[in-house]
């Protein structure tokens, strides 16, 4: 009888996969023995591996790049990180070595393209896009950023109201796009996106507000809808109708040039995750061919904004199982020694399901159990994956510390929790580690950020 928990990963899923694998009972990931991490780090701990932000990067440029040339189509195609989705130096770094450009959605966004020029990572010639709403410290730093000589500098319209507040800003000719309002998906509760502006306005706008002011020009069409690239007959019937706005906009607008899909590539949530990325990029490139073609319209530029694919699955969180408590006959409570509320808040804000994977004792047998974090709050837990309304583990043993990773965890956790700030209980923030490969390909790491210290915590609340 198969009960050891090795057995029910090998029978549930292809394992192992280019991830992970194991050996003599531990997991490895990308070849690396996790173990080893954990011996000279301990828990609770957080890890960036960054030759994952390269290939992802690398990985979506080759499809859009394959989709362009089979299609034969005209344009090019520019990719943007989107900052948001972690602002961190070390993720800008790794990015900015593969060619690619910055998309911006608040005023600090632009002091951070300051520091990246004075490190020597950037130049004049970056193309920033500028989304958001915008706020006037937003409008003021945008436009200082123009004056300092960055020559591709993007804002996206909002609202009605950034355009005169950019002119009024900025004394030279300004290049700007618009965002659509997408509507968005039944289970929402509004109908349409708050952000942008509607599809039946668009070209009405360009007339009344761009069209014979000689000091702008339309140069980009936004189109980001909220669940992302999904092979949807929502999704497909949304870009139709921001392809029919772009190629009506064409006719009257000989500058514009550009067609920005946003973000929404997905990236792994478990180990049976299926998504057709290669199919998707061919048929987008196709679908706007398709359009510009039946319109007469010459093909725009590609922009993509891809956040949390770039840098999603390069983060991962380790935890030590540190009690079991029997609460009743079924109910089995893993606690660890850190709180999901504070370290994944997507886990418990929007119930975000990361991949979850025990690092050793793959051999022993399994159990059903709950996973518990240490605030005080019942909120604070982790009670299924992505597969299966259930969790399991091998059999917690008091003698042997079970160590499990949360995987794919680098998008927006730190910006939501709350990075070096004060957590809900005072737990404190993880240490996070940085993992690397050298030019021979050996790992390295370094210590980025000590855990979070008391004394920290008490001078932020005014006690020292």
């Amino acid at each position: 009888m198969k009960i050891r928990y090795i057995d029910l990963i090998e029978q549930s899923f292809e394992f192992p996969t280019e991830e992970f694998h194991v050996e003599d009972g531990e997991l490895y990931y990308y070849d690396i023995p996790l173990m080893d991490i954990i011996k000279q780090y301990g828990t609770p701990l957080k890890f960036t591996y960054l030759p994952k932000i390269s290939e992802n990067i690398q990985k979506a440029r080759v499809w859009f790049n394959v989709a362009i040339t089979k299609s034969n189509y005209k344009g090019k195609y520019i990719q943007c990180y989107c900052t948001k989705s972690s602002h961190f130096s070390f993720v800008l770094e790794e990015a900015l070595k593969n060619d690619i450009h910055i998309e911006t959605s608040s005023t600090f966004d632009i002091d951070i393209i300051r520091s990246l020029k004075e490190m020597g990572l950037v130049n004049e010639n970056l193309h920033i896009v500028c989304n958001g709403f915008k706020m006037p410290s937003y409008i003021e730093n945008i436009a200082k950023l123009m004056k300092e000589g960055f020559k591709n500098v993007l804002p996206i319209l909002d609202n009605y109201g950034e355009l005169e507040q950019l002119l009024e800003a900025y004394d030279e000719e300004l290049n700007v796009g618009i965002r659509i309002a997408a509507e968005e998906e039944p289970k929402f509760e509004f109908y349409t996106s708050r952000l942008g502006l509607g599809y039946k306005n668009i070209v009405q706008y360009y007339h009344d507000f761009i069209q014979d002011n000689p000091r702008v020009k339309l140069k980009m069409l936004h189109f980001f809808i909220n669940t992302g690239i999904k092979d949807t007959a929502y999704y497909w019937n949304e870009l139709n109708k921001c392809l029919n706005v772009y190629c009506e906009l064409k006719k009257v607008c000989p500058e514009l040039e550009a067609l920005n899909i946003g973000g929404g590539f997905p990236i792994k949530n478990s180990l049976n995750f299926d998504y057709d990325y290669e199919y998707m990029a061919e048929e987008i490139v196709n679908q706007i061919k398709i359009a510009c073609d039946a319109n007469k319209v010459p093909e725009p530029d590609i922009y993509t904004e891809f956040g949390s694919f770039t840098v999603g699955e390069s983060g991962g969180a380790i935890y030590s199982v540190v009690y079991q408590k029997q609460q009743n006959d079924r109910e089995k409570w893993n606690m660890i020694d850190s709180s999901f509320i504070t370290t994944l808040p997507d886990s418990w804000s929007i119930n975000k399901r990361f991949i979850m994977l025990p690092i050793n004792r793959w051999e022993a047998p399994y159990e059903r159990v709950f996973l518990g974090g240490l605030t005080c709050d019942s909120d604070d837990y982790y009670n299924s994956e992505q597969h299966i309304n259930a969790i399991y583990l091998p059999e917690y043993d008091p003698e042997e510390t079970l160590y499990i990773g949360f995987f794919n965890t680098g998008a927006y956790q730190e910006a939501i929790g709350g990075y070096g700030g004060i957590q809900h209980c005072l737990v404190p923030a993880p240490k996070h580690i940085l993992i690397n490969r050298d030019e021979n390909g050996k790992v390295y790491t370094r210590l980025y950020s000590k855990e979070q210290s008391y004394k920290s915590m008490l001078k932020i609340l005014g006690y020292m």
